[in-house]
């Protein structure tokens, strides 16, 4: 991933000195394992411990690997030249390729799922904050892109905290679902290896054993996986889409925090561009595109093929550290969002009381009119209101046949702003609690 997109956190699981530091725990834990078996001698596994605090030479395993053509092998013969080509020679009994780069694969994506959800919980935090802060302050709801009923501003805080709460759970059901590890040798038989060895080294690992593993562990689990985040980054496009809209120059309800000295524009300088959100819209659609490949590397040949192996050594560290920059970037935003409650008026009144019109047409239906009469007599008024911008109250106030409906005191009353909130504090109770 470029740095441009990364924070080193999450950069650091995926580099190659990680991977080698984690193969070799792998190893290490096995061989104790089977020395607690007594396959092999105590002191060779003790004497693989000696490379505990090597840091690996990736130039040395990579001059290696042009020869052996095998990232493993070279890794292997590389530790051997640390520990001992005597005492390392019983290092990797009985085990596969894949039982080293599937558990380590997996202990990778374990890591990354602790720091997304730590992201979420970050995120979190801000979309409460700003939902508490704009719980009162109205907005107009908008559907098709065309004014609706009146919301609050707390309420699209809300929803965005919902929806990403719904993704702190699914992220930890993946995480769940991910840490499984395998150490069962070829085709996953056992046959050369004690399932007691993948038991320990699981442990060792904060993995628990693969139920039933072929040569390789199910892909079904990295699909699920994947699938996961690119639902996050689904709903991170849904809150940026939404504070682009927000700050359009034609809506001006909302924008991203322009800090001193930044330029919006190369040849406009009054310009203000949502450069934050379209980007992340971006990187949502990078994450995205690596569920496809990770769903198509369910199906392999038999008990393994090696289809699924390029796939995943892009889009694993690509896609979680996309996404964990994404993540990061909203919480930003979000806590340093402008809000313009005056705008958000404006605008509702921009076609007066229109937005009103359903509670008239209720009203209507309530006091005997059909509901067909009752929508022609709000429609014909509302009309007049997109063609002329007047007044819709007023307009209601002057067709007989609404103020014989109605009168014109309980027209008045369909016009109460408060009538669109009374609920709000019901909604914000079944999202936060009594937090709210």
């Amino acid at each position: 991933m470029i740095p441009r997109y990364s924070r080193p956190e999450m950069v650091a699981i995926w580099s190659p000195e990680t991977k080698f530091r984690i193969w070799f725990e792998i190893e290490a834990h096995a061989c104790d394992a089977m020395a607690d078996l007594g396959v092999i001698p105590r002191e060779n596994a003790e004497a693989v411990w000696k490379a505990r605090d090597v840091e690996f030479d990736v130039s040395r395993i990579d001059e290696i690997e042009a020869v052996t053509r095998h990232d493993v092998i070279a890794f292997l013969t590389h530790l051997a030249e640390h520990v001992g080509s005597d005492e390392a020679r019983f290092v990797h009994q009985g085990m596969t390729s894949s039982d080293v780069l599937d558990t380590c694969f997996n202990v990778q994506l374990t890591r990354a799922a602790d720091l997304l959800i730590a992201d979420l919980e970050g995120l979190l935090v801000a979309l409460k904050r700003r939902a508490i802060e704009h719980k009162d302050t109205v907005r107009i709801g908008r559907s098709h892109g065309i004014h609706a009923e009146p919301t609050t501003m707390g309420l699209t805080f809300a929803r965005f905290y919902a929806e990403m709460d719904r993704n702190l759970s699914r992220m930890r059901d993946a995480r769940a679902e991910i840490s499984t590890g395998a150490i069962s040798g070829a085709v996953g038989t056992f046959a050369n290896i004690d399932p007691a060895v993948e038991e320990h080294v699981c442990d060792k690992l904060g993995l628990v054993p693969e139920p039933i593993s072929t040569q390789v562990i199910p892909r079904d689990r990295h699909a699920a996986f994947f699938a996961t985040l690119g639902v996050v980054a689904s709903s991170i496009e849904n809150v940026s889409i939404e504070i682009r809209h927000m700050q359009r120059t034609e809506v001006l309800e909302g924008a991203e925090f322009f800090s001193m000295g930044q330029k919006g524009s190369s040849a406009m300088p009054h310009k203000k561009n949502p450069v934050l959100t379209e980007n992340l819209t971006g990187l949502a659609r990078m994450v995205r595109s690596a569920v496809i490949p990770a769903m198509e590397n369910v199906a392999l040949w038999h008990e393994r093929d090696i289809s699924h192996s390029s796939v995943e050594r892009m889009i694993g560290p690509d896609a979680t550290i996309t996404l964990d920059f994404a993540l990061a970037r909203l919480t930003g935003v979000i806590d340093k969002m402008l809000i313009f409650p005056e705008n958000m008026l404006e605008n509702m009144n921009k076609f007066p009381g229109l937005v009103m019109s359903q509670r008239v047409l209720l009203a209507l239906t309530q006091a005997g009119v059909s509901r067909e009469d009752a929508y022609t007599y709000v429609q014909r008024n509302a009309l007049k209101v997109w063609e002329h911008r007047c007044d819709f109250k007023q307009e209601l106030l002057n067709d007989p046949d609404v103020v014989a409906a109605l009168g014109a005191e309980q027209i008045e009353e369909k016009f109460d702003l408060g009538y669109h909130t009374k609920h709000v504090d019901t909604i914000f109770a079944r999202v936060f609690g009594d937090e709210s």
